[in-house]
């Protein structure tokens, strides 16, 4: 019999979710609440580990053609302006076909993923069609849906949630939704000024600063000419308004390069930043992928990378089950694998991302540069880190997980 799945959310994780099902021969119902792709600056870095799996499934050449590819990451002291470590990706050459990051903007991930399922005959997408509830039995779920039409109901043997971290999926199964919000925002200025002339940096630097720290990197951006994305912390205290002053605009991006064009500010974007997890990833037939399981600050570029793993991890366990390859027992282990390794290759790296980039102590923050050096300098620890932060030893750490 063939499976019938819903998927909600049209988001990368979702997009990349239906696919992934709908190539294994599932009948894939994909609802998305909003009628077009948000395309405001969001996760932008994909690991070598995720290339694998875009290649996988067909979309790799079409997604690196609109990007960058990075094969170098840099961190500097912002105090003094100096290079502190440089590590490169090209040490994974023989741990993984594509020894680089592509620098990608999320929306074109998902423009790509719905251009795909749209010529797919087993595949129905739905823009602008809300999931309202979420119900099941043990035979199989009811999905409550409102469209230009109404309201609807459908029954499928497994629904995967990816919508997000306010996930109308996971309130509806009532799982807690574990953490914390950190007190700042991070507010993100675009520029299409060359900062890697400018100051010498890479695609993609992270600039350690007791005061104020910023992650600084290069997408391509729309039309494809290139521009800058630099994130700061925004203080506790500091409206929306504030933020996106003229004044506090040219004080931040003048700290990275005096006299910064202020007319090629392009773009300022302000959001709250959570370190969450979901209590449980899976309530009966139903799962949660991406955000609505999972949601961490950016710095290391994770969150959207984890979440493209849990889409073709669950895609994988769904066709054995549905194959009649293994039992029903084979849907515990996609929360086995996934919860885990998000905790301890997402959250805990993240985290420890920040701090490092906020570190105002001087004796923690040499100790943290040297340590760096260190790890750039030695070719097994560099390869070692490099092996983290790539998400490959994640990635295989779950093959190992029954």
């Amino acid at each position: 019999m063939t499976a019938r799945v819903c998927i909600v959310g049209a988001g990368p994780v979702g997009v990349v979710a239906a696919i992934a099902c709908a190539r294994k021969g599932m009948q894939v119902a994909l609802f998305e609440a909003e009628r077009e792709i948000d395309a405001s600056p969001r996760a932008a870095t994909t690991h070598p580990s995720t290339l694998e799996m875009l290649a996988e499934l067909g979309l790799l050449e079409e997604f690196q053609s609109i990007g960058l590819v990075a094969r170098h990451f840099q961190f500097w002291d912002g105090a003094t302006k100096a290079l502190v470590a440089e590590f490169d990706h090209q040490v994974l050459r023989e741990e993984t076909p594509y020894p680089y990051v592509v620098q990608t903007e999320q929306h074109k991930l998902s423009a790509i993923g719905l251009r795909r399922l749209s010529a797919m005959s087993n595949v129905e997408v739905r823009l602008g069609t809300d999931v309202a509830d979420v119900a099941q039995d043990g035979g199989s779920v009811r999905v409550t849906v409102a469209g230009p039409g109404g309201e609807e109901r459908h029954a499928f043997d497994y629904v995967i949630g990816c919508d997000g971290g306010r996930s109308t999926v996971r309130k509806c199964l009532d799982i807690e939704f574990e953490g914390y919000t950190w007190p700042e925002r991070f507010l993100v200025l675009t520029s299409l000024f060359d900062f890697q002339a400018a100051l010498g940096c890479c695609a993609r630097s992270y600039i350690s600063d007791p005061e104020e720290w910023t992650n600084l990197f290069k997408v391509m951006g729309d039309d494809l000419k290139g521009r800058w994305r630099a994130v700061f912390p925004a203080r506790e205290n500091e409206s929306d308004e504030e933020a996106f002053s003229e004044g506090a605009a040219r004080r931040r991006l003048g700290k990275l390069f005096d006299g910064h064009p202020m007319e090629l500010l392009v773009h300022r974007n302000i959001y709250r930043v959570h370190q969450r997890v979901a209590q449980s990833f899976r309530r009966g037939r139903v799962f949660l992928a991406g955000d609505a399981a999972h949601v961490n600050n950016p710095v290391g570029g994770l969150g959207l990378n984890c979440g493209i793993h849990d889409a073709m991890e669950i895609a994988e366990t769904l066709d054995r089950v549905a194959s009649g390859q293994a039992g029903e027992e084979l849907l515990d282990r996609y929360e086995r694998r996934r919860r885990p390794l998000n905790i301890e290759y997402v959250q805990q790296q993240t985290v420890a991302n920040k701090k490092r980039l906020e570190e105002r102590d001087p004796k923690v923050r040499k100790a943290n540069f040297d340590e760096l050096r260190r790890g750039a300098a030695d070719p097994v620890l560099h390869k070692r880190f490099l092996m983290r932060t790539s998400l490959i030893e994640s990635v295989r750490r779950a093959r190992e997980i029954a």
